[in-house]
């Protein structure tokens, strides 16, 4: 078994942002961090949109992201510290799209470890210095400047190792232009490693360490260490140093410390200042629970600076520094004095992962869970009526007692005030479950991705496609054959006239305020429309049956007629250039003269054959024609004829077809994979049979080269060329809609999820002036693309709490879901505890808040609030919901038809109550059953049967149901009170956590010991374990292959491929002995017989489903996995031998060839557990499209194949497994 890795849809969980101007100009970019991925994006200031710009894949994991500018540069560089054991200086060029690697200094193992330096960066604010530390001990400061040629350079490390110390947080310290420093909060563990007693654990200190960096003597020293609050988690920096231009100090420098529960300013050799954190005032909030700041921004502006801190429960606190400048007594030193540190509540959004605010008045905030947004600054807070509390306020600056709290204050939380929310980037991450099936009965299967965390939980709908937002529909009359729309003048910003052309006759509308048809444009209304163009520099042409009329500036008509018995069959006109077609199977050329008018070429070519369509490319800037003519005839060919001067109306080339033509288009694209700066010229030919044929044609002798073929649809295609994004896009129209366009200069081929069209056009008007306008029966809408860079479109459904597991009804298309949250109560207890408190206590305002946005009060461990589902995907609403009471919280579900019942189908959901997390414990578990009623849209709780553990896994097994519940495997038959426990097998090491059947094999998988083979001996009713893993694997999901292999993932990342060996697999099944004597002797103290492993692969991402599917109509099946982190790939077998071998040694020359960014080795990544075995790496593969000409060719060379071969070969095995 060999398979094939491609990534359908990248991570879209944020780690890390990062803002500053990394292309040069004035305008912030933002790069950001998805784990593997590097992504820069643009937000734009005037609409308020994030545009994807680049994304890269790094095939490693970024720990860490900085960004920093020398001393007086106008650009910004990236810093990744990664697992690659390197720090890597990266510069993004605007010209190529790509990030380049200025510098890469090794200076560790590869791998996330704990000594090796990359999990910290710290920068200094004038761009002279990075540190990198690692969890413990180490830490690496690099100097940073630049040589005669102005070139960035990087200095040997200079160590500032602490030994048995662990890092908590570093941060560059803003000193001006005096020698760089870097705090750390750092504890020392020596004394604890060496203390039994434990005593000296809780007696360790905190520390808040300055490091200086001596420029002069070019070395580090460590310039103060002092203890502070044992729960400090973060440290930010404060603006300090003089500023340029006035000399006046910035700001205090020193570092805010972020406590639970405090934020403390701090300095050397100076009075700390310290506030407290302020807290919901929320009924049923746990008192006793503690409050962190999980993410923080700075923001400085002309002589000012605040500070964004946001808590775990998603509060943004505004603090402010109140300073003024002091001189020093008996000299003329200055220096700056804090008089108070002040905090207030600001505003509510998400947990973010990082929070920046941009000059232009905007917030981004890349979401901890769900999607990322970004805001806008409505104001700053400053004249609300929220309490400020201040550090004066205290007695001694709130620092009279440091190791005691101080006293709890409080505030309401309220929607948003100073904020307005401007875009949403949609993210799956986390998906916990999900599952693939066809419900619309469309061509290709829907993903349902349960995902999110808490209140802010959702299940998604993915279906592959382009979204399109609809901003006009209307009835027509009747039903129109085509649609145009065209400007007066060239100079026109927006389209004045829509053209409906109908069977018996032309309507013209013209665009204004309102669309209302009008008469006096020069068209002939009274016949059917083959072409309307905007010609010359101010006329309009209209191309009927029956002639050709040329409507100039001032309404006057030229008018061409065809001659007497002949009509036009086929027309294609551009900004200069006419070409008919007539019945008589003639062409006739026209062009535009330079005094505007339109004149005939004195030959008609005769073509020999009817012609169907035809098509002639845009007039290139600066010149007065497009050299080449396009014809497709009813001979079932396609001829190049040439429109140059000296050879016009020749046939240059001719391409065979396997159908009739019904539709030619001619586009220039781009298309970095066969030219990186300039775009080639495609001709698209749509087939009756509902083929596309792509293919290249030479600018240069105007031969047809790399032909691709792709099925579209039923219907014989149509195409028109159309302007998506300011880009010469395509679109294909057949029982789907399709759309070919260019995306971070790679040209893409998706379609579109609406109502088939009929016929498209571009509509450009002042509400929509990047829009098109689309026919479908007799329906006129008017719609726009707006996200070309999403293939999936996302239908989203809100959720409750965290779902855990979910089932599809075999019968009913409906999705039954279980969902629960930790630490939430439910709405019983929650209603109970609001019934103890006394009325002048409870808060309506703050109970009434939604917890879509300000979460649900937290209350303390063991506390969970549950509830089971039934979800109508096709309608995409929530139908029915079950709250569970008695702290009672859902892990799992089945749908089962239990023979005993008469083969019923009942829904089985498995619970536990007082349920801890670590260590997993419960005071009982459960297993619901319910009756589905009312077509599956009810549920009626039949009975409950206890059982002594957590139940992680239900499945279906024989007409009775299959449980895992703690270490033991158990069959269940339905009774009458409760389920009847038939047999089990207890042998499991940790838990079960996975089940999948097939005939009276169970295939369990366990939570850190890899799979189990089990077979039931229905005879003598025994469970037996007869094959397991040579390798312990913490499985987080599994799918049965075949009946004999299984595919597999763990939660760091790996899928692997077991199969057991078909002689063990037949003799277990027909077992001679009669009582699974061969199953019971332990091999290698475990099962008789053991697994071999058949493929092993890193994708960087924890898989939490994996499944058997077709994703293509007709196409082969295929493994299709989600991950944690919102990633979505497949897994494609290879059919051939040979595919195998030209594909691995490709990806073999592309390791050499397409470094990782960050420096880490390709190889060593996806085999970082265990060596990767029998997987091409496809998304390093399609790297090849991004490489040079020379180099393209040269490993094209090596594999006996043309470049075009190579891409072809990718794209068909991208294509023909997923259709992406």
């Amino acid at each position: 078994m060999h398979l094939y890795n491609i990534t359908l849809q990248p991570p879209t969980a944020i780690n890390h942002a990062i803002l500053g101007n990394f292309s040069g100009v004035r305008q912030q970019e933002i790069i950001v961090s998805r784990g593997t991925r590097l992504e820069l994006l643009k937000p734009d200031p005037n609409t308020g949109k994030v545009t994807t710009v680049l994304t890269q894949d790094v095939f490693g994991v970024i720990r860490s992201l900085a960004s920093f500018r020398l001393t007086g540069g106008t650009k910004d560089y990236a810093i990744v510290g990664s697992d690659s054991g390197r720090i890597v200086i990266l510069e993004y060029d605007p010209k190529n799209n790509a990030f380049n690697k200025l510098h890469q200094e090794t200076f560790g193992k590869s791998g996330t470890r704990r000594i090796v330096p990359g999990q910290y960066l710290a920068t200094d604010p004038k761009g002279r210095a990075v540190m990198i530390a690692a969890m413990e001990k180490a830490k690496l400061v690099y100097i940073l400047n630049r040589d005669a040629a102005a070139n960035l350079t990087i200095s040997s490390p200079l160590e500032a190792h602490k030994n048995h110390a662990i890092i908590h947080h570093v941060v560059g310290v803003d000193v001006g232009f005096d020698n760089p420093m870097f705090a750390a909060l750092e504890v020392d563990y020596s004394e604890s490693d060496q203390d039994p007693s434990g005593e000296a654990f809780n007696n360790a200190e905190k520390m808040l360490t300055f490091y200086e960096l001596d420029l002069g003597l070019n070395h580090v020293v460590r310039k103060w260490s002092e203890p502070t609050d044992p729960r400090a988690n973060l440290l930010v920096q404060v603006p300090g140093g003089r500023s340029g231009a006035s000399n006046d100090f910035d700001g205090p420098s020193g570092v805010l410390i972020c406590c639970e529960d405090h934020i403390i300013w701090r300095d050397m050799d100076a009075s700390q200042h310290r506030v407290p954190i302020p807290r919901r005032k929320h009924p049923l909030a746990d008192p006793n629970r503690g409050l962190i700041i999980v993410a923080t921004v700075m923001h400085k502006m002309r002589g000012a600076f605040f500070f964004l801190l946001q808590s775990e429960e998603g509060d943004l606190y505004k603090v402010t520094i109140e300073h003024e400048t002091v001189k020093q007594a008996n000299s003329e030193d200055q220096f700056v004095e804090v008089r108070a540190l002040k905090i207030k509540y600001f505003d509510t959004i998400p947990v973010a992962n990082s929070l920046c605010i941009l000059k232009s008045g905007f917030l981004f905030v890349a979401s901890e869970f769900g999607n990322h947004y970004l805001y806008q600054f409505q104001k700053l807070g400053d004249d609300d009526e929220e309490t400020e509390f201040s550090s004066a306020d205290y007695p001694n600056l709130g620092m009279a007692n440091p190791l005691s709290p101080l006293p709890y204050t409080y505030f309401r939380p309220r929607p948003l005030e100073n904020l307005v929310l401007q875009d949403e980037l949609e993210s799956l991450d986390p998906i916990t479950d999900a599952k693939v099936l066809n419900v619309f009965n469309t061509d290709t299967p829907q993903i349902f991705a349960a995902c999110g965390k808490g209140a802010r939980s959702t299940l998604r709908t993915l279906r592959h496609g382009l979204e399109i937002e609809e901003t006009v529909s209307s009835d027509l009359p009747g039903i129109p054959n085509a649609v145009w729309t065209t400007k007066v003048t060239e100079a026109d910003p927006y389209d004045s006239y829509i053209i409906l052309s109908f069977v018996n006759g032309t309507l013209v509308l013209s665009i204004g305020e309102t669309i209302e048809e009008v008469s006096d444009t020069g068209f002939l209304s009274s016949a059917p429309t083959l072409a309307v163009q905007q010609i010359g520099v101010d006329a309009l042409l209209q191309v009927h049956p029956h002639g050709i009329r040329h409507v100039l500036s001032d309404k006057r008509v030229n008018e061409w007629k065809v001659p007497s018995g002949k009509t036009i069959v086929a027309a294609t006109t551009n900004k200069r250039q006419v070409a008919i077609a007539l019945n008589s199977a003639e062409l006739v050329y026209f062009e535009l003269d330079l005094e505007g008018q339109l004149n005939e070429y004195q030959d008609r070519k005769a073509m020999g054959s009817t012609v169907l369509a035809m098509s002639v490319g845009d007039v290139p800037v600066g010149r007065q024609r497009t050299p080449y003519l396009a014809v497709g005839c009813e001979d079932q060919t396609v001829r190049i004829i040439s429109l140059d001067p000296d050879s016009t109306l020749e046939t240059i080339s001719l391409q065979a077809l396997t159908a009739p033509p019904s539709a030619i288009c001619i586009a220039d694209m781009l298309d970095a994979s066969i030219d990186k700066h300039n775009p080639s010229m495609f001709v698209n030919i749509g087939l009756t049979n509902g083929v596309l044929l792509r293919t290249v044609l030479d600018p240069v002798n105007g031969q047809l080269t790399d032909t691709r073929t792709r099925f579209l649809g039923s219907r014989p295609v149509r195409l028109v060329r159309v302007p998506i994004h300011g880009a010469p896009s395509i679109m294909a129209l057949s029982s789907r809609s399709w759309l070919n366009y260019t995306h971070q200069n790679l040209l893409h081929f998706t379609p579109l999820i609406s109502e088939p069209f009929d016929h498209v056009w571009s509509f450009s008007a002042e509400l929509s002036p990047e829009g098109l306008i689309g026919i479908s029966g007799s329906v006129l809408r008017i719609f726009q693309i707006s996200k070309l860079g999403s293939k999936l479109k996302q239908d989203v459904l809100q959720l409750s709490y965290t779902p855990r597991k979910m089932v599809f009804h075999p019968d009913h298309n409906l999705i039954y879901m279980v969902e629960s949250d930790h630490r939430v109560l439910g709405a019983e207890e929650s209603k109970k505890r609001l019934a103890e408190l006394k009325p002048d206590q409870i808060d309506n305002d703050v109970l009434d808040l939604p917890p879509q946005i300000f979460g649900r009060a937290r209350a303390e461990a063991g506390k969970w609030a549950s509830c089971i589902r039934i979800i109508d995907p096709v309608a995409n609403k929530s139908i029915y919901n079950v709250e569970l009471d008695n702290n009672e919280a859902a892990f799992t579900v089945a749908v089962v038809p239990f023979t005993a019942h008469g083969g019923e189908k009942l829904l089985v959901v498995g619970t536990a109550a007082d349920t801890f997390v670590a260590p997993r414990s419960c005071r009982s578990g459960y297993l619901r059953v319910y009756k589905i009623g009312d077509n599956g849209r009810s549920l009626e709780l039949l009975h409950k049967t206890e059982i002594d553990d957590v139940p992680l896994a239900l499945l279906p097994f024989q007409g009775r149901l299959a449980a895992g519940v703690g270490k033991a495997l158990r069959i269940y038959e339905i009774g009458k009170k409760k389920l009847l426990r038939k047999c089990e097998n207890k042998s499991f090491p940790t838990a079960v956590v996975t089940l999948s059947t097939q005939g009276s094999r169970i295939i369990a998988g366990d939570m850190q010991e890899s799979i189990f083979y089990v077979t039931y001996k229905a005879e003598t009713n025994r469970l037996l374990i007869f094959a397991d893993d040579t390798q312990p694997r913490w499985v987080t999901s599994h799918a049965m292959v075949d009946y004999d292999t299984i595919a597999a993932a763990d939660k760091f990342g790996n899928i692997f491929v077991n199969r057991l060996e078909a002689h063990v697999s037949s003799q277990v099944d027909e077992d001679p002995t009669g009582a699974g004597i061969l199953a019971e002797k332990p091999f290698l103290m475990g099962a008789s017989y053991k697994t071999k492993l058949l493929v092993n692969f890193h994708v960087g991402d924890i898989v939490t489903s994996i499944h058997k599917v077709s994703l293509v109509a007709g196409g082969r099946e295929v493994l299709l996995y989600t991950g944690l982190h919102g990633s979505i790939g497949v897994l494609v077998p290879f059919v051939s031998k040979e595919d195998v071998d030209f594909v691995s040694t490709l990806e073999q020359h592309m390791r050499g060839e397409a470094q990782s960014l960050i420096g880490r080795d390709m190889l060593s990544y996806r085999g970082y557990y265990t060596p990767v075995k029998a997987v091409v790496d496809g998304d390093l593969c399609e790297r090849f499209a991004l490489l040079p000409g020379t180099r393209q060719g040269s490993i094209a060379g090596d594999l006996d194949r043309t470049v075009g071969e190579v891409l072809k070969k990718l794209e068909a095995l991208r294509v023909g497994a997923a259709g992406f």
